[in-house]
């Protein structure tokens, strides 16, 4: 069963999809529903990065014996791509210093496709929009 415009602009999902963005047959979502959905797109990638950083923290910390200062920067240098500033002195601390890195890389670049999905979603149903009524599934 589709759903109407007002359903959707209400903050209603439209059918078919994880995440509810509205399917090519639907109006594009007026402004600020489209402004609460990146809020709402920023706030789970923030809250990837918050949970990312903590862990990262507890593991220096538990591994390594870093206090919080040091464990936040490792942990923090580690996730933005930098490095860590830290040598790693027990065996513990280095599994775990590359297990977070490969996790880091990987987490970064789900979070900036989890900000910006709506956005890139916006532009390819307008560019679809444009297109007219004229095209099937």
């Amino acid at each position: 069963m589709p759903a109407d415009s007002e359903t959707v602009s209400r903050g209603g999902k439209a059918p078919g999809g994880l995440f509810g963005f509205e399917h090519r047959s639907h109006p594009l979502l007026p402004w600020p529903d489209f402004l609460r959905r990146m809020l709402a797109s920023l706030a789970l990638g923030l809250a990837v990065v918050g949970v990312s950083l903590a862990a990262g923290m507890i593991g220096y910390h538990h591994y390594e014996g870093l206090g919080a200062v040091d464990s936040f920067l490792n942990a923090s240098m580690i996730l933005s791509g930098m490095g860590p500033v830290d040598t790693m002195q027990t065996e513990a601390g280095k599994l775990f210093a590359g297990c977070y890195a490969l996790y880091s890389g990987l987490a970064v670049l789900a979070t900036i496709g989890l900000i910006f999905a709506p956005l890139a979603h916006r532009m390819l149903h307008r560019f679809h929009a444009d297109e007219g009524d004229g095209t099937s599934d």
